[in-house]
């Protein structure tokens, strides 16, 4: 059975993009699924001189040997001021020095949300964009706008955004195989 890690680009306990993350990853059959939560990777903020002087944090080791370890991604990213958000750039940062294959070529399903009508529109730019010179294999992507009007009970109540998230994530499965 193929693994996917799912998680959110997030450090917030009520994070709108892990429950989109989560609920996405149930939309995938046949896969065991990984969540992660970017609270259990708590580092410095990078910087070379910590590196130098202390090495690389073992968190961030853990975090990307499950991400090295996974048949594919799905990853919702936050944003914040039209950029990832700090925890999200920090654990990217981190891991990007220990391999600069973050993503290790698996088949990604990115997404972002927000409250706002652009649905982290941005954030996605600048992902398909960026991961790619990471070892980011981006088979599809998804924004889902005005989170709080368009999910509901753990679910996209919005048939045709639903619909347009389960054409992402079929695409996602059959890379899977």
């Amino acid at each position: 059975m193929k693994k996917i890690v799912v998680f959110a680009g997030s450090n917030s306990k009520k994070s709108i993009n892990k429950e989109l993350a989560v609920f996405t990853a149930s939309l995938v059959e046949n896969v065991e699924v990984q969540v992660l939560d970017l609270n259990d990777y708590e580092i410095p903020v990078y910087g070379i001189d910590d590196e130098n002087e202390f090495g690389i944090p073992e968190k961030a080791q853990d975090f990307l040997k499950n991400i090295h370890s996974s048949d594919g991604i799905i990853l919702s990213l936050a944003e914040h001021n039209g950029n990832f958000s700090v925890a999200f750039k920090n654990i990217y940062d981190w891991s990007s020095r220990i391999n600069k294959e973050v993503w290790n070529n698996a088949p990604m399903l990115i997404m972002a949300t927000s409250p706002g009508g652009r649905g982290g529109a941005t954030v996605l730019s600048i992902a398909k964009n960026g991961f790619p010179h990471l070892g980011g294999n981006i088979v599809s992507d998804f924004s889902l706008p005005s989170f709080y009007d368009n999910f509901k009970d753990g679910k996209v109540v919005n048939e045709d955004l639903l619909d347009t998230l389960k054409v992402a994530v079929n695409t996602f499965s059959d890379s899977l195989k």
